[in-house]
């Protein structure tokens, strides 16, 4: 059975809304039932553009879906998700649809900050829509994931340079991840204007979706991830340019897929791809 989770009214921009921008945070707090062998959520709170949704999911995973309540990020917006997956417990985090990064009415640049923390013997899936960096917008997004020794992670990332048609907005991106208090990952990304080099031969060549596939999983200690390509550069033959990638393992209990491709849909399958082969594997 769904339940729908009652969320504060959400007021429209208007007019007199701050020129610095909307100010919001969505907080979700997973906790192992020992008793029932599922997983509870007794913290599950959005505001702002953040709607949060219980969805059925199978077993004892609590799965929670993102809703936008308005659009966001504007110029100027400040925004945050921050998700903890208790010990044992096991949490699936996605989006309705994908998310829209606008300019607003200040040059200023918005922030979209997401904070997750894994505890021992905990799965977390973070698998949200796309993030679209449509024209004059400006957009900072930082993913930070702190994880337990024993902790489990799948997380995803894909973005969009630009609307159809359009050329794409400003997006600075950096993706952190630490485990048992160790760097695994630490990477930083930037494209469209201020840039320099983003669109070269040497960086998206043309393409305008990317994204990437990161799986952290303490058996890969034992056993680790092979490298394999992806799409074109596995030699793939496609017409339509079906995009490339490499599945690769980290320093660490982890294996990282990155990806380029003409749009979100071949960018998607590419990741899906990777998904498969790292369970094959």
């Amino acid at each position: 059975m769904t339940t729908a989770v009652r969320t504060p009214p959400v007021p429209p921009r208007t007019a007199t809304a701050p020129a610095a921008g909307l100010r919001a945070t969505a907080r979700i707090v997973a906790r192992a039932d020992d008793a029932e062998g599922t997983t509870r959520l007794p913290v599950l709170d959005g505001d702002g553009p953040f709607a949060l949704r219980r969805i059925r999911g199978p077993g004892g995973q609590a799965r929670v879906c993102v809703v936008g309540a308005m659009s966001a990020p504007l110029g100027g917006d400040r925004l945050a998700i921050e998700a903890t997956a208790e010990t044992g417990s096991a949490l699936h985090l996605t989006t309705a649809a994908a998310t829209v990064a606008l300019p607003g009415r200040t040059a200023d640049h918005a922030t979209y900050d997401v904070r997750l923390t894994v505890a021992d013997g905990a799965r977390l899936d973070w698998l949200p829509e796309p993030l679209i960096s449509a024209a004059g917008s400006a957009l900072r997004m930082t993913t930070t994931v702190e994880l337990a020794p024993t902790a489990h992670l799948v997380l995803r990332e894909e973005q969009v340079l630009g609307r159809s048609g359009e050329e794409t907005g400003a997006l600075r991106s950096r993706l952190i991840v630490r485990r048992a208090g160790r760097t695994l990952l630490d990477q930083e990304t930037a494209y469209g204007p201020g840039a320099p080099g983003w669109d070269t031969s040497a960086v998206l060549d043309g393409h305008r979706a990317l994204g990437q596939l990161l799986v952290v999983e303490p058996e890969f200690a034992k056993c680790p991830a092979e490298v394999r390509l992806l799409g074109a550069a596995a030699g793939e033959r496609s017409d339509d340019g079906a995009g490339q990638g490499v599945l690769a393992p980290l320093a660490g209990p982890a294996v990282l897929a990155t990806a380029v491709a003409p749009d979100a849909l071949r960018l998607r399958r590419l990741l899906d791809e990777a998904a498969r082969g790292v369970v094959a594997g």
